[in-house]
């Protein structure tokens, strides 16, 4: 079974959205993720600078071969997610991979998001499994 070192971009105001595609990456017998957000509990979102996190989000970005961004309408607005998204695109010598998952039951989905993604799919584990696969 192969390893798969991913960064998950969302938003923590909607945190249930990242904890169930955790869920549906773990449940998979045949694959193994390892996630490398920053914890919501993590002191640098209280206690750090702008500068600080998006240090320690690029040092944990740094290891992954995939970013998962969640393509919920609030990405529009959250300097963060689009502050990932540059990372990831030019804050590496090799751009890590975007896939962009658009949240079940949704009927529209961030342009941001889906402009920037080397791939979009729904909210299936088989779909996200085989991006995270084939762009890793």
């Amino acid at each position: 079974m192969d390893d798969y070192y991913i960064f998950i971009s969302h938003s923590w105001s909607y945190k249930n959205h990242h904890d169930r595609l955790i869920d549906l990456l773990r449940n998979r017998t045949d694959f193994r993720v390892h996630d490398f957000s920053v914890p919501k509990g993590h002191p640098i979102h209280t206690n750090g600078t702008d500068l600080e996190l998006e240090n320690a989000i690029r040092d944990r970005m740094q290891v992954c071969s995939v970013v998962l961004v969640l393509a919920g309408l609030y990405a529009n607005y959250s300097k963060w997610i689009d502050k990932e998204i540059r990372l990831a695109q030019n804050g590496f010598s090799n751009p890590k991979p975007i896939v962009a998952i658009e949240l079940w039951g949704s009927e529209r989905t961030s342009t941001v998001v889906t402009g920037a993604a080397d791939r979009v799919v729904k909210w299936n584990t088989n779909s996200i499994v085989d991006a995270i696969r084939d762009l890793a």
